[in-house]
C-alpha cells in the first residue's frame, strides 16, 4: 500500500507537532514512526555520524529510462539526477545552502545514490522517481542518522550522604545519592539497571539536551547497578563501583566541616606541617649560619691541604744548574699571603734575610737583600708557589725560607738549604727534617 506525497507531509507535521508537545518522549516513538513509514513503502535506513549511507535503486540497467530523479526533504528538493536523454549525469551541489555540497555520489549504472560523511542533519525522507520507459513506482528511503553517543558519567549527589533513621531503631538505615548524567544529546533514553532489570529510564527526543537521571542505594548494597545511554542502533554502558563512590557517612568530630569546607582534622594536619616546615627551616638557617662562620674562622678545612708544619731541607746543586723550590701546597687562595726570604749560610742579627718574592702582598718581586741581577733568574709560580731559580751562580748558595699565613695565622714554614754539590769533591745527601719549635735561625726581616 502506498500513500501520496501530500499525505505523508501531512502526517510528517502532525507527528512533528505532537513531538513539540511531547518533548520527553522516548526515541522509540521515532523509530516506531519511521517503521510506519515502511510499511507504506519507506526503506528505514540508520547509520552513524560520519559513516557513508548508499539508497539502491535495485536496477541493473537504466537505458530503458528517460530520467533517474532523487529528491530530499519535505520540500521535495531535487538533488541529483541522471538524464539519458542528453546523456548527462547533474548532482546540485547549491540547494539547500549546499549542505550536500561534494558529499552526493551517483552511480551511472545503476542510479544508486551514497552520502558521505554524514551528518544529523542529512536525516530525512529521501524519494527515487523514474520517468519514461517502464512503469517504475517512486521509491522512498528513511534516513536516521546518530551522532556517537558520550559514555554516562556517574557521581555522587552533591547532598553526598542521605540518612533514614527511625526513633525506635537502635540503629540507622544510611543511602547512598547518585546521578547518571550526559551532556548534548538528542533521540536518546537514558536508564538505570540493577542487574538486568530496569529500574528507571527518562527519553528525550531534542537535538543537543542534556540529561541526568538519580538514583539511591544503600552503601552496603552488593547488587550491580549500571547506567545505559542508548539510541535506536547504538548504546553506552557505565557500571557502578560503590565501594569508590559510597561509604559511610558517620557523625564525629573527625567530620564537623567549618564554612571553609576543611575538616577539624584536616585543619589540625595543615597546621602540624606548617609548624614542622617552620621549625626545619629555621634549623637550616642557623646550621648554614653557623658553618658560614666556621669556615672564615677556621680557614684549614676538610679538603684544604694547607696544614701547619715546620720543615728543614737540604738541596744540593751545581752552578749553571736550576732548582725548584717546592712549597708542598696545589693551590695558593685569595685570602693566603706566601714570602719567600733568602740569607747566606752565616746570616744572623748583623746580616738578616731578605724578601725574594711574595704572593697576594703589593710588590710581589722585592728583593732587598739580594743581587738585583738576580731576578730574571727568579721565577715564582703563581698558582702553587713553587720558586725556581734558574743558572745556579755562587751567591745564591745560602738559606731559603718559605712562610705561608692566613688571617695573620701562620700556617707553612719551610726552610731550604742550597749547596753546592761539588764542595768537598761529593754530593752532599739531601735530608728533611720537620722541626718542632717553628724556627731554625733568627728571622730580622719582614
Amino acid at each position: 500500500m502506498l500513500i501520496t506525497r501530500k499525505q505523508r507531509n501531512v502526517l510528517l507535521t502532525k507527528l512533528h507537532s505532537s513531538s513539540l508537545r511531547t518533548r520527553m518522549k522516548t526515541p522509540v516513538l521515532l523509530l516506531c514512526f519511521l517503521l510506519a513509514i515502511g510499511v507504506f513503502g519507506a526503506d528505514v535506513k540508520s547509520v552513524m555520524e560520519g559513516d557513508s549511507v548508499t539508497l539502491h535503486t535495485d536496477l541493473t540497467d537504466l537505458r530503458g529510462y528517460e530520467l533517474i530523479l532523487w529528491i530530499f526533504g519535505p520540500g521535495s528538493t531535487r538533488i541529483a539526477q541522471i538524464n539519458n536523454v542528453v546523456n548527462k549525469i547533474s548532482i546540485y551541489n547549491d540547494v539547500l545552502n549546499g549542505k550536500f555540497r561534494d558529499r552526493l555520489q551517483l552511480d551511472e549504472r545503476t542510479g544508486s545514490l551514497t552520502i558521505t560523511n554524514s551528518s544529523t542533519e542529512d536525516s530525512g525522507l529521501y524519494e527515487l522517481q523514474i520517468i519514461g520507459g517502464k512503469d517504475v513506482p517512486p521509491k522512498k528511503f528513511s534516513v536516521i542518522v546518530s551522532a556517537p553517543l558520550p559514555v554516562p558519567v556517574i557521581s555522587r549527589n552533591s547532598s553526598q550522604c542521605s540518612s533514614s533513621s527511625s526513633s525506635s531503631s537502635s540503629s540507622s538505615q544510611q543511602n547512598c545519592s547518585l546521578v547518571c548524567s550526559v551532556l548534548n544529546v538528542g533521540h536518546v533514553t537514558l536508564s538505570w539497571y540493577k542487574g538486568n532489570s530496569l529500574l528507571s529510564s527518562i527519553s528525550v527526543s531534542d537535538l543537543s539536551i542534556s540529561l541526568s537521571l538519580p538514583l539511591e542505594v544503600e552503601y552496603q548494597d552488593k547488587n550491580t547497578y549500571s547506567c545505559v545511554l542508548n539510541n535506536p542502533i547504538s548504546n553506552q554502558t557505565q557500571h557502578l563501583d560503590i565501594t569508590q563512590l559510597c561509604h559511610t557517612c558517620s557523625v564525629d568530630a573527625s567530620n564537623i566541616t567549618p564554612e571553609d569546607g576543611l575538616s577539624l582534622g584536616h585543619l589540625v594536619l595543615i597546621c602540624v606541617v606548617i609548624v614542622v616546615t617552620v621549625l626545619v627551616l629555621a634549623a637550616v638557617g642557623m646550621f648554614c649560619i653557623n658553618w658560614k662562620y666556621r669556615k672564615t674562622d677556621q680557614p684549614c678545612s676538610s679538603g684544604d691541604d694547607l696544614a701547619e708544619k715546620d720543615e728543614l731541607k737540604t738541596v744540593s746543586v751545581r752552578v749553571g744548574e736550576s732548582v725548584t723550590l717546592n712549597t708542598g701546597v696545589t693551590a695558593i687562595q685569595s685570602f693566603d699571603v706566601l714570602q719567600w726570604r733568602f740569607g747566606e749560610l752565616n746570616t744572623d742579627s748583623t746580616n738578616p734575610f731578605s724578601v725574594i718574592a711574595k704572593l697576594n702582598e703589593p710588590n710581589n718581586f722585592n728583593c732587598t737583600g739580594h743581587d738585583e741581577t738576580n731576578r730574571p733568574r727568579v721565577q715564582l709560580d703563581q698558582k702553587t708557589g713553587y720558586l725556581t731559580i734558574n743558572d745556579i751562580r755562587p751567591i745564591d748558595f745560602g738559606i731559603y725560607k718559605l712562610n705561608i699565613s692566613r688571617n695573620g695565622r701562620n700556617m707553612i714554614s719551610k726552610s731550604f738549604i742550597i749547596r753546592d754539590s761539588t764542595e768537598n769533591g761529593e754530593n752532599v745527601p739531601q735530608e728533611t727534617v720537620t722541626l718542632m719549635n717553628g724556627e731554625i735561625m733568627a728571622d730580622t726581616c719582614l
